[in-house]
Formats: C-alpha cells, sequence, structure tokens
C-alpha cells in the first residue's frame, strides 16, 4: 500500500456511515434473529463449525443480511469474495469463478461468493453461477430483499438454504442504539445522549430496519452542535427533525404488494373493518394502482360475501366505476365505503366452493348428457329424437317451481348453502317448496333440505390454494 492508498483508506473510514462503522464482527455481537442465530441452531452451527452449503439471506432492508455474510467472511477458512449485483456482470462472476477453480486446485482451498442484491442478476448471470455451485467450486452466499423464490432460479434454489431475515423488535432496536452510543467506533470525539422520549420516536419511526435507525441518529448527532466539552443532547425535536418523512415498507412488485393485499382481503373476510382500512391506506399511500384495489374488492364481494349479501358485488362495481371515472385522490373515499361494506356483510363462500367443485367434477367425470326433457326442442325433428318431452315449464307451478330432474344422471349435488343474510332466505324458501311439491330429485335425495348436516361456512386452507392461484395470475 503506498501513501496514497493509505491516505484513501483513512479517509474512507472517516467518512464510513455510523452502520457501517459498529457493524457486527462476530455472531455474538449480531442483534435479534435468534430463531436464525440463537446457540443451537442449524445456521449458527454450520457457521461456528465452517461447514456452509450455499445459502440465499432475505428480508426488508436493514435486518442484517450483508452484516451476516461479512461475520462469515471473519470466521471462515476459506476465501471470501463478494460482488454487488447491482454493479457485476458476467466478465465479473468468471473472473471470480477461474479465481475460485486455481485456489482449488493449487490449495485445496475453497471459495465463498457472496452476491449482495443477488436478484438484480439476469436469469442469464444466475445460469452462469449454476455449474460452479454444483460442483462446488463456490459456495454461493446470496442476499436480497425480493422473495427468491420469484426473483431467484429455481435451480440455484433447490441447492442452497434459504434464511428469512425478520425485522428487528423493539427491544433489539433499542438494546442495539444503546450499544452504538456505547461504541468507541460510533463517534469517537463525541459523548452523546439521548432524551427517552428522543429514543422511543427513533424505535418507532425505524420500523425493525436497524439502518434507518442509525442514520437517523447519525443525522440528528451530526447536525447538533456538541458543549465545548464534547456532549451532545438529543431530544426529541433534534430527533423529529432529523427525520423528514417516514417512509412505507411496500414494494409493489414484491413481498409488500402481495402480503399487503392478501392482509387486506383477509381482514374484509374476518369481518374486521378497522384492519381492512388500515391495509387499503397502506397500498394507497405506498402507490398502488387504485384500479387493482377495485379488481379485489369485486372479487371479495363474490367470494367472501356471495349470496349473504348480493348487494356486495353492485357496491363492489360501483367502486370500480367511480375509481375509473373520478380518479385519484377522492377515489379513496368509494374504496373506503366498499372496503367497510364488504367487512361487515354476512359471509358465504357457497358458491366460490361450488363452481371449484363442479369444475373439479367436470374435469374428473367429463360432461354427462343433458336430460332428455331439458335439450332444445326448438328445430324441426327434435321431437321425434325425444328433446323436450316431458318438460315442465316452471312458471305453471304453484309460487312458479316444478320439481323435476334438472341435473344429469349420476352428477351430485356439490353446492352447499350458507346460512346466513339473504341466503339463508333463498335456501329456505326453497326447502319449503321442495318439501310442499314432494321435491325428491331424481338422484334420491332433497338436496337443499334444511335437516342436512350444517358445513363450516369457510375452509381457509382450500381458499388459500385457489388464492395463490389467483394472485399468480394476477402477477402475470
Amino acid at each position: 500500500m503506498d501513501l496514497f492508498d493509505y491516505a484513501r483508506e483513512q479517509h474512507k473510514q472517516t467518512m464510513m456511515p455510523l452502520a457501517a462503522r459498529v457493524r457486527p464482527e462476530t455472531l455474538d455481537e449480531i442483534i435479534g434473529q435468534e430463531e436464525l442465530l440463537g446457540v443451537g441452531t442449524l445456521l449458527r452451527r454450520s457457521i461456528e463449525a465452517d461447514r456452509l452449503s450455499s445459502l440465499i439471506f432475505y428480508g426488508p432492508p436493514g435486518t442484517g443480511k450483508t452484516t451476516l455474510a461479512k461475520v462469515i467472511a471473519n470466521t471462515t477458512k476459506a476465501h471470501f469474495t463478494s460482488l454487488n449485483a447491482v454493479t457485476a456482470g458476467v466478465a465479473d462472476l468468471r473472473r471470480v469463478i477461474e479465481e475460485a477453480k486455481d485456489r482449488l486446485g493449487m490449495r485445496g482451498e475453497r471459495t465463498i461468493l457472496f452476491v449482495d442484491e443477488i436478484h438484480r442478476f439476469n436469469k442469464a448471470q444466475q445460469d452462469a453461477l449454476l455449474p460452479y455451485v454444483e460442483d462446488g467450486t463456490i459456495i454461493l452466499i446470496g442476499a436480497t430483499t425480493e422473495n427468491p423464490f420469484f426473483e431467484v432460479n429455481q435451480a440455484l434454489l433447490s441447492r442452497s438454504m434459504i434464511f428469512r431475515l425478520n425485522p428487528l423488535g423493539e427491544e433489539d432496536l433499542r438494546l442495539l442504539l444503546r450499544r452504538t452510543l456505547a461504541d468507541p467506533r460510533a463517534f469517537p470525539e463525541l459523548t452523546v445522549a439521548l432524551e427517552d422520549a428522543a429514543e422511543a420516536h427513533l424505535i418507532q419511526y425505524a420500523e425493525g430496519d436497524a439502518r434507518r435507525l442509525l442514520n437517523a441518529l447519525e443525522l440528528a448527532v451530526l447536525s447538533t452542535p456538541p458543549s465545548p466539552d464534547g456532549h451532545v443532547f438529543i431530544t426529541l425535536d433534534i430527533a423529529s427533525q432529523s427525520i423528514q418523512r417516514r417512509p412505507v415498507r411496500y414494494d409493489k412488485s414484491g413481498d409488500g404488494h402481495y402480503d399487503t393485499i392478501s392482509a387486506y382481503i383477509k381482514s374484509m373476510r374476518g369481518s374486521d373493518p378497522d384492519a381492512a382500512l388500515y391495509y387499503l391506506a397502506l397500498m394507497l399511500k405506498a402507490g398502488e394502482d387504485p384500479r387493482f384495489i377495485a379488481r379485489r374488492l369485486v372479487i371479495a364481494a363474490s367470494e367472501d360475501v356471495g349470496n349473504a349479501y348480493p348487494e356486495a358485488l353492485v357496491v363492489a362495481m360501483s367502486a370500480y366505476d367511480a375509481v375509473e371515472r373520478i380518479g385519484m385522490p377522492e377515489g379513496r373515499i368509494p374504496l373506503a365505503q366498499a372496503t367497510v361494506l364488504l367487512a361487515l356483510a354476512p359471509k358465504s363462500n357457497s358458491s366460490y366452493r361450488a363452481i371449484h367443485a363442479y369444475l373439479e367434477e367436470v374435469e374428473r367425470a367429463g360432461g354427462k348428457e343433458v336430460p332428455a326433457h331439458l335439450r332444445d326442442a326448438h328445430y324441426a325433428g327434435a321431437k321425434a329424437l325425444g328433446s323436450g318431452i316431458g318438460y315442465t315449464y316452471a312458471h305453471d307451478g304453484p309460487e312458479h317451481y316444478v320439481a323435476q330432474q334438472y341435473l344429469p344422471d349420476g352428477v351430485p349435488r356439490l353446492y352447499e348453502p350458507g346460512s346466513l343474510g339473504v341466503e339463508g332466505e333463498l335456501i329456505q324458501r326453497l326447502a319449503r317448496l321442495r318439501a310442499q311439491y314432494d321435491g325428491e330429485d331424481q338422484n334420491g335425495k332433497n338436496a337443499l333440505s334444511t335437516d342436512a348436516p350444517e358445513k363450516k361456512e369457510t375452509n381457509e386452507q382450500d381458499n388459500d390454494t385457489l388464492k395463490e392461484n389467483m394472485m399468480d395470475r394476477e402477477k402475470s
């Protein structure tokens, strides 16, 4: 290292952000992520034994993904090298791989390659890694803020262990803040203290993001003139001024998008208007397309409310139309109105479940013959083929009802009505008519009898499977 390199390194150290200056160097210094790094956990044992396989760390910003990779670099006897996928290309990958081959061949030394922001690599770049991960030339550690199941090649995922890092809790952030203030690397020439209210404000602002917390602290300290003896006291007012605007943690193409819309739908389904409105506000504040939200309202109106309150679909469609016509920001008002209505309305998913049950029945058994008396009889020769013979016009019967076969032979009745709201009233009417006019169908049972065993209104597991399929289509 020459004089200029030394000077450049010294300037780099002094100008380094606070989060980098106090970055943990050992596993014991890492705060939070106990479920991954606690004593005896698989990941901790692997790091301590220096027996790592390829790893993918993912989670929100400021949860310790890069820090964990650097701790591994300090711990392992393998050669550690890193790339940032934002700036690296295939040429960089080839260079790293060739160097790894030489190390392995000449000295038997393994190479750990850390790729930050690995989701930024395109398919070709990720494919370039694959054969060398598979044959052990490199051990890959990838870090990403995006869901790797969406952004990383399946072939790489199948050869890697995936660990999710969660936002830090308030106590973890408090410990981080106090440990930083006591760390001589943080503010070497200052003694910094925080008012309790300022500490609470910074922790609340951070929302689980350690880097955001430390950046706000650093700005507060550097913008506050110290006393003659080097003391800096951060009040609530100073802490508030160091935070210009609380960012909304939401990615319109990643986990934030899908997790929030999922929580929104489930809150309406669960009849919690406050939670539903909160998630609506979160999406709108983050700039989500209001037409996307309106589409989900229309789906929820039929899927979760259904015929328990048929007007819900009318309101949802009206909200969609209103958003299209008036735009934002006023469009938030009909969206909120429809959200509250769907949350408060009685619920039934019977139509939703029934159509999927019949789709599965058609897939399983194929299409059955339409009963002869229901076939079209309006063309010449129809009667000779038996079409329409024996059909009774429903409006000719008392109360416009006639008991006769409608389902094809061998097709079971799969619609199981709910008992709430309008649907409950409609089914009671049909059951009464069938009982009054001997409504035993030709399959030998009264399919809508009120004596039938009551079925649970919602099967959450099945609903979630169907919802995931719908979400995948929405993403495409």
